[in-house]
């Protein structure tokens, strides 16, 4: 059977625009696929980037225990030396070395993630130098407000120029005097 104009019919197919509408789905597929092609690969080098971008707040430290004093054992304000890291079970040490030089606030908060002590506020920080500080056990913005109770806390860290706050997945664990 042949058309008028002595076209040939196209099989399984009764009306005349199959070409066009086969050509239009080519075409879409192409462009669908394209498409993909691009998202994936940007998808990539993001990923990329972000897994080789440092994390602001790196090598969190701290013993795993300590035993304060009712009495503390130490004002614990700034920086400690080096030499005295570790030196005493009556004086958590903790330390971390933040990414990019800034000005940083230190608290210990507890497992409810309620803060309970500062460390330092508006402290200067070296950019990827370890900065050591103590808590003494003692509880308030001047760690004298009395000894915190025995339990797990952890290390929060503000950055205060970059306006993000950072908090430490390891815990240590005060416990009563001895």
């Amino acid at each position: 059977m042949r058309y008028a104009g002595g076209r040939d019919p196209i099989p399984g197919y009764a009306g005349g625009t199959a070409r066009g509408e086969s050509q239009q789905a080519q075409v879409l597929a192409r462009v669908v696929f394209a498409v993909l092609v691009v998202a994936c690969f940007v998808a990539f080098v993001l990923t990329q980037r972000l897994k080789h971008t440092p994390t602001p707040v790196q090598n969190f430290e701290a013993d795993k225990l300590f035993h304060p004093t009712t009495t503390p054992a130490a004002a614990c304000r700034g920086k400690v030396p080096h030499s005295l890291v570790n030196s005493s079970e009556q004086v958590e040490y903790l330390s971390f070395k933040p990414a990019q030089a800034e000005r940083v606030t230190v608290e210990i908060i507890d497992s409810g993630e309620k803060s309970v002590a500062t460390i330092v506020r508006g402290l200067p920080a070296e950019r990827y130098k370890q900065l050591s500080l103590c808590w003494n056990g003692q509880l308030g913005a001047t760690q004298r407000g009395g000894l915190a109770p025995s339990g797990e806390y952890r290390i929060q860290v503000k950055l205060l120029d970059a306006k993000r706050t950072v908090k430490s997945t390891k815990t240590f664990k005060l416990e009563a005097p001895r």
